[in-house]
């Protein structure tokens, strides 16, 4: 009987909706200058102060349950102008950082073009696995709450195409200081995250191989 209820309850949070406020931080001295910042710590410049105050203002009147940002420095500026005006604590992790650029980190991104990928880029299957960890952490960790959560532009590129199930390639990049709402629970979460695992395993995403005009196209720094 008490196992029955407590399967019972771990279905009834499992089901509880999760609402999450992604955000990418704001521009930095980097993204300005166009450097591959991958996992880097990054630095706020000015407009990028003046943008993470705006989404903070914006977000300011939501009920907000938590915080959680990247470890990363430019997004735990960001999240801590959010965090202010609701008393909250920043709540940092790992599975936000931004894609791990290898030999490309710290590169001017306009002379990349044509250029091989080096071995040490992070996979886009791992990042679709990390991004679907970090959506399973977030809804078992909050369910019913409402999250912000403060991260990269190629991971949440990957936490959107897990959340809608569809390739990266779909989903459209995040600018700076722009904000998505999701709205997921534990369980729907869990599903999409097979569809996930599936699409890394099959080879339906592409891998890190390939010549940097290919798989970068316009990308700016992350």
């Amino acid at each position: 009987m008490i196992l029955g209820a407590k399967i019972q309850i771990f279905r009834i949070f499992a089901c509880m909706k999760t609402t999450i406020f992604l955000v990418r931080h704001g521009e930095t001295v980097d993204n300005a200058r166009q450097i591959m910042q991958g996992q880097t710590q990054g630095e706020l410049n000015e407009q990028g102060i003046e943008q993470a105050q705006q989404v903070a203002q914006r977000l300011a009147k939501e009920p907000i349950d938590a915080v959680v940002a990247s470890d990363l420095h430019r997004a735990i500026q960001t999240a801590a102008f959010i965090a202010a005006p609701h008393g909250l604590p920043v709540e940092t992790t790992p599975l936000l950082r931004e894609r791990d650029w290898g030999g490309f980190t710290g590169r001017y991104i306009p002379e990349l073009k044509g250029e091989v990928w080096p071995d040490d880029i992070e996979s886009e299957e791992t990042l679709l696995l990390r991004a679907r960890d970090f959506l399973l952490y977030l809804t078992a960790t909050y369910p019913g709450k409402r999250v912000v959560a403060v991260g990269h532009g190629i991971i949440n590129k990957a936490i959107l195409a897990v959340y809608a199930r569809c390739t990266m390639r779909e989903v459209q990049r995040m600018m700076n200081a722009e904000v998505r709402l999701l709205t997921t629970s534990a369980e729907s979460t869990a599903s999409a995250a097979v569809t996930a695992s599936l699409a890394a395993s099959t080879g339906a995403v592409s891998s890190s191989k390939g010549t940097a005009a290919h798989t970068t196209g316009s990308a700016t720094a992350e």
